[in-house]
């Protein structure tokens, strides 16, 4: 999340291709418009391409070994067979978790996600705030902006850009928002991308911001996962499927073309091809007068970049390692490092942020200065620049501290008042101004914005809602051991006054360096918290918790550490007496998904029941679904042997028995996920069903990789979950 649009950070960790699904929150400032946090960055949107349905190919080391995959044809997305499948596993589950209090949870919840109460998070356009909005008067959003004078008053005057509910009525398509790229400096027109149902394709057209219509013949691209930027008010920079040989074995555009007003998009001039075995190519603009820049990003494989500036038509390398991230602000360049870097004479540790005049860097003589360096407790989550300060998060054992720093002299201030074990996140930082927002919210503390100016004192402006009575509950956190010695954190969300173990929910995720950190979730509170229930959350490796180290060491051949790290703070919670294995249940989502999978198939003596959402669990052939090729530098090659030898021994689906035990397990996915394929629960599904395990099923057909295209399917879906595991582990 650190960088902005015309700085590029790693592709890698822009695209986000497998993001946690946790459980239904109410707090997004990533929402705040155009499905960005304020702190925009070279957004690659992760790309997809249509199912391969080559055979399948049999575990080598786990228990399914037949050489022909017997539920191949469960990855035939929208086939007529498959679909029938679908419902007739829709309609058992919801026969079996319907009924009053299912009814009462999904109305708790919307009432929770559609409440005019939360707060509009908001990023700077000139002189307007930009907000993107749902609720129950526009369950497809609208894009609307107003000034900071009305935005200070507690019931703003909102002017409505765009109404995507009415405009999905006008076109009779389920449009749903995915972002609006505004040129700078004059903020006169708009890329506006909408997606078919939530998913990640999605088909742009140019808006005029002034006259608020969709420009007749202006730029319009078909529904792909395309990457598109303003070049001046008449060219675009674009990426997206040209045809053959235009996208990459991922799914994500190979090339970056010029594309003029007028001209046909067949003959958009070709600017930079990367390899059909890169993950994506991307290119930026910065528009800051005298700092006028072009970019271009070509992603190697999921965490290595080489990254060019294109100067007179010449590109010139910005010779950073590539797997760092870097962010180009002004005359200053910023590098995050992954890993050791031994330059000149110095060694600069991995997670550390580095500064250097960008000009110098490029000539060879620039000195560079440590802006951050982690140690074993603290690490840099993410940052932002305004147009004199850089603005950076950091995580002390997992709880949020913010400093301001001054570039040059590098010296940094803290922002004080904040309270311990909170999730603080940059909402919006003004680029071209000191004006930051901050968020801060903690498990039981509902968020409350904070405003003001870059190293000067901020004031809180608005404060959401309590939508639960947490009065009676504490967080603590403790540290569990793992298998091979490691100290891994989790928080406790629990009741001060609870006699004895209780019902307890476990999230975690553990993948693409992923920090998941303690935040409110008015969903959660009031469908399982305000029930009696107590929830967990586990800081294991593979996430960012703790800075690239804490990722790295759990990837590939290191992926055990992941489940072995879960399993840890499980067996924890049960010794410590704050539930029993007949009352824990576990809650992952996409990479998060796949970790269920794991628990259930490795670790089911630990568990009472399981909750899996769209995930990844055929690991045997996840590189040829959808967008799983741009996975492998995370989870290795399973077409090499030495990688198949170490991702055998855990993928879900090679390794279902017969002959042990499984909790109850709900699997949810969508039909409309281009990024997880669907087939992966489904497959699953009927692998368990054969195997005589317990087991629900529901796909819902909208909603993307987040599972839900609007607040009511998103309710509904929290509702499913919820009830499911009170019925199991509550017994009610």
């Amino acid at each position: 999340m650190s960088g902005r649009t015309v700085a590029v950070i790693s592709t890698a960790a822009a695209m986000a291709p497998i993001m946690p699904i946790a459980t239904p929150t109410i707090i997004t400032p990533a929402s705040a418009d155009a499905l960005g946090s304020g702190i925009t960055v070279l957004t690659i949107t992760p790309g997809a391409r249509p199912g391969t349905a080559a055979r399948g190919r049999g575990a080598q080391n786990g228990e399914m070994a037949d050489t022909e995959d017997p539920h191949l044809w469960l990855e035939d997305v929208t086939g007529d067979d498959a679909l029938a499948w679908v419902r007739a596993h829709n309609e058992p589950t919801l026969a079996e978790l319907g009924g009053e209090r299912f009814e009462q949870m999904r109305a708790d919840a919307l009432e929770v996600l559609d409440t005019d109460t939360r707060i509009p998070y908001v990023r700077r356009r000139g002189e307007h705030l930009y907000n993107f909005w749902r609720d129950a008067n526009n369950p497809k959003g609208v894009w609307r902006r107003t000034t900071l004078e009305s935005y200070l008053q507690e019931q703003p005057e909102w002017d409505v850009v765009i109404d995507v509910d009415a405009l999905a009525a006008a076109d009779d398509t389920n449009w749903v928002w995915a972002g609006a790229h505004v040129i700078e400096p004059d903020f006169s027109r708009a890329l506006v991308s909408l997606s078919r149902g939530g998913s990640d394709a999605a088909i742009v057209r140019e808006f005029d911001m002034v006259t608020r219509q969709f420009v007749t013949d202006g730029f319009q691209l078909p529904e792909a996962k395309s990457q598109v930027g303003w070049a001046d008010h008449d060219t675009l920079l674009v990426g997206t499927d040209f045809g053959d040989g235009s996208l990459t074995d991922s799914g994500y555009p190979r090339q970056v073309r010029r594309w003029r007003r007028g001209q046909p998009l067949a003959e958009a001039e070709l600017v930079f091809s990367g390899s059909s075995d890169d993950v994506v190519v991307a290119a930026s603009v910065d528009r800051t007068e005298g700092f006028e820049r072009t970019l271009i990003a070509r992603a190697l494989d999921f965490f290595n970049e080489e990254v060019y500036e294109l100067r007179d038509g010449e590109l010139i390398r910005i010779d950073t390692p590539t797997d760092a991230s870097i962010s180009l602000h002004r005359e200053w360049l910023l590098i995050e490092l992954r890993t050791d870097w031994q330059r000149g004479g110095g060694l600069y540790r991995a997670g550390s942020l580095l500064a250097a005049p960008y000009d110098e860097f490029l000539a060879g003589t620039a000195e560079l200065t440590t802006v951050f360096e982690p140690d074993a407790h603290t690490c840099l989550h993410h940052y932002a620049w305004t147009r004199d300060h850089l603005v950076v998060v950091t995580l002390a054992d997992v709880a949020s501290r913010v400093e301001i720093y001054t570039p040059g002299s590098w010296r940094s201030e803290p922002v004080r008042g904040l309270p311990e074990n909170t999730n603080t996140v940059i909402v919006a930082a003004d680029e071209h101004g000191d004006e930051i927002f901050l968020d801060s919210s903690g498990f039981d503390t509902a968020s409350r914005l904070l405003h003001g100016t870059a190293g000067a004192e901020l004031r809180e402006i608005k404060r959401a809602p309590s939508f639960f009575d947490a009065a009676d509950l504490e967080v603590t956190q403790h540290f569990a051991t793992s298998a091979d010695g490691t100290s891994v954190p989790y928080f406790v969300v629990g009741h001060r006054h609870s006699q004895g173990p209780g019902p307890t929910l476990l999230g975690g995720y553990g993948g693409f360096e992923v920090a998941r950190t303690p935040s409110y979730d008015g969903v959660l509170g009031r469908l399982w918290l305000s029930r009696g229930g107590t929830y967990v959350l586990a800081n294991i490796r593979g996430g960012g918790e703790y800075g690239p180290t804490w990722h790295t060491q759990a990837m590939r051949e290191g992926r055990h550490l992941v489940a072995e790290d879960f399993a840890a703070v499980a067996k924890d919670l049960v010794a410590r007496g704050i539930t029993t294995v007949e009352q824990l249940g576990a809650q992952g989502g996409s990479n998060g998904g796949l970790l269920m999978g794991i628990m259930l198939t490795q670790y089911p003596d630990l568990f009472g029941a399981l909750v899996c959402s769209v995930p990844l669990l055929d690991m045997r052939r996840f590189h040829l679904l959808l967008a799983g090729a741009s996975w492998v530098a995370e989870y290795g090659n399973p077409d090499d042997p030495d990688d198949w030898a170490f991702i055998s021994k855990y993928s879900p689906y090679q390794n279902i028995s017969a002959h042990h035990r499984y909790p109850p397990v709900l699997i949810t996915t969508s039909t409309r996920d281009d990024r997880v394929h669907p087939g992966h629960a489904r497959k699953m599904t009927a692998a368990l069903e054969a195997a005589g395990h317990p087991v629900l099923y529901y796909e819902n057909i909208e909603g993307g990789h987040a599972g839900a295209a609007d607040n009511p399917q998103t309710a509904f879906r929290a509702a499913l979950i919820y009830e499911f595991l009170l019925r199991i582990l509550d017994g009610s």
